[in-house]
């Protein structure tokens, strides 16, 4: 574990100075302008007052239920299936690994943020249906970390740019913590409703099927959202 530790310590120190090279100038003038001024008070309740920052902040309580239920649960769902012991580790370290591929925030450079996020969560919410009512194999196992992987933490970017863009980058810091907020609670329940459910049902299948309709339930919520910025340079007081 120290070992694993100090190899991580090390990626970070490598990657840190790389971001020396990131591009400042070539923010917009039109996100410049909307964020040269505010209070964060304003921000935050003009964010809150947008229907679809309630809608995101909604949407991403899934992502987070999602992602811990499975992360933590994975490997007893597969030792209850009788599956080989490594799979667990092979299935988690191919999550890992697609992963890095499906870090697709530059899709929401292409397309609209808010449907890139709604398609993720279709596939997510299919692949883990398909997971469960599939008989199981070293195969089936694969596949799903595979796909899982791939849509795994692309929604963060597709969800912090998708606040950037509406609200500006001023109180972007704020204003996606919210959200992310509501993505670790439905992180902790995830975790946790894995457990009681598996302790008092003695199987996993409710949360599964919870998992799936959730992440239906989550394109549903971000497919209307408005991407349209948001003018906030002047006082809710003054605007009203």
């Amino acid at each position: 574990m120290s070992v694993a530790l100090l190899a991580l310590a090390g990626i970070i120190l490598t990657v840190a100075p790389l971001g020396l090279w990131l591009d400042r100038a070539s923010r917009s003038s039109t996100i410049a302008d909307r964020t040269a001024s505010g209070a964060l008070s304003d921000a935050i309740e003009q964010a809150w007052r947008n229907p679809g920052y309630r809608l995101l902040t909604l949407g991403f309580f899934t992502c987070g239920f999602q992602l811990a239920f499975i992360a933590t649960h994975l490997p007893g769902y597969l030792s209850l299936c009788h599956m080989p012991v490594g799979l667990s580790a092979t299935a988690l370290a191919l999550i890992g690994l697609f992963n890095m591929v499906g870090s697709c925030g530059w899709l929401g450079g292409r397309f609209r943020p808010q449907h890139v996020l709604g398609w993720l969560y279709v596939v997510r919410g299919t692949a883990i249906g398909l997971f469960v009512a599939a008989p199981k194999s070293e195969a089936v196992v694969v596949a799903f970390a595979a796909i899982m992987g791939l849509t795994w933490l692309g929604t963060v970017p597709l969800t912090s740019g998708l606040v950037a863009r509406v609200f500006g980058v001023r109180h972007l810091g704020t204003l996606f913590g919210i959200v992310f907020l509501s993505h670790q609670v439905g992180s902790f329940l995830g975790a946790w409703l894995g457990g009681v459910i598996l302790d008092v049902a003695g199987s996993y299948d409710p949360v599964w099927l919870a998992t799936a309709l959730a992440g239906f339930v989550a394109a549903l919520l971000h497919f209307p959202i408005d991407d349209r910025p948001v003018l906030a340079s002047a006082p809710l007081a003054e605007r009203a």
